[in-house]
């Protein structure tokens, strides 16, 4: 039986990738529902890039619920200086076809752990706003929580601040609340997903693929930004996440404590991850720390050419 998952998310290109990924897997992943949080740019945009996607990738029956417009405690602060001033510069894609699903992001996740017959894995790609809210305000969905597999965080230097990578930076008392939830955490820092890099031919091969989904994606992933692509290519960040539920086998990492700073000054938003073990405190995340970048995207380009 399929997977079943939700995904928590602030599209952006990388988490657009990640939902077409697990919308072109449906065989493997039983994706309930997205919910949306602000993050790369305001919540009205993410909901309406969420339902653009699903259009794009022919699901309007994927429900999308718009979540938290900002974060617990701190101002918003967003990114559209890397993710364009809609979230999903170069794609190219119409307006919706359809408004979000009735009913808040928060309730969502609670009424639909509440009732699933059996745990769900949850996918958060953005700030982790909606997922800790739903967590304080019903602990009871917690047996309901099979895992959380998330992008955020780093190992090493930060993409926000020397200190932080953003998701965690926007929120880190949310980060705070989930970390210290108690279920099982998958997580995907920086120093992993710095090594998901497609290559300009990989890149290109999206293109190559001659449906829509794929000349999305190379429009995203080609679109004028800060610095450029690089030398190397391009990094994907939250398409790790769904790859990991799909292709476990092509990443690796260890159990560690990891402890989210929530205070306002240069740390805010680090996550200290205890590689060696010097706290003697009881791990709660599998910190991935590598992955093998070339079969990930040989793998994800055959998934997208199933797609419209």
């Amino acid at each position: 039986m399929p997977t079943p998952v939700i995904i928590d998310t602030d599209p952006g290109q990388d988490d657009a990738v990640a939902i077409l990924l697990a919308l072109g897997a449906s065989d493997r992943l039983d994706l309930a529902c997205i919910t949306t949080v602000a993050g790369n740019v305001p919540v009205a945009l993410t909901t309406a890039n969420a339902l653009r996607i699903c259009d794009l990738a022919g699901r309007p029956d994927v429900p999308v619920h718009a979540g938290a417009e900002v974060p617990l405690l701190f101002p918003l602060e967003t990114a559209e200086f890397v993710s364009g001033p809609d979230g999903l510069a170069g794609a190219d894609l119409p307006p919706p076809s359809r408004g979000p699903a009735e009913g808040h992001a928060v309730e969502a996740l609670i009424a639909r752990l509440r009732a699933a017959p059996e745990p769900v894995t949850l996918c958060p790609l953005g700030p982790l706003t909606n997922l800790a809210l739903a967590i304080r305000v019903a602990p009871d969905i917690l047996p309901k929580i099979e895992r959380i597999v998330l992008m955020g965080g780093a190992l090493g230097l930060g993409n926000m601040t020397p200190a932080a990578e953003f998701n965690l930076y926007v929120d880190p008392h949310a980060a705070a609340i989930v970390f210290e939830c108690g279920r099982p955490i998958v997580m995907f820092g920086l120093g992993a997903t710095l090594q998901a890099i497609a290559t300009h031919e990989q890149i290109a091969g999206f293109a190559a693929l001659g449906n829509a989904s794929g000349r999305a994606i190379h429009g995203m992933l080609t679109r004028p930004r800060p610095g450029g692509l690089g030398t190397a290519g391009h990094p994907m960040h939250d398409p790790c996440v769904v790859a990991f539920l799909l292709w476990p086998e092509l990443f690796s990492g260890k159990d560690c404590f990891v402890e989210i700073e929530t205070g306002p000054g240069s740390l805010r938003g680090r996550s200290t991850i205890d590689w060696n073990g010097r706290l003697k405190r009881p791990a709660n995340a599998l910190v991935i720390d590598k992955v093998e970048a070339h079969e990930l995207f040989e793998r994800m380009t055959k998934v997208i050419a199933t797609l419209p």
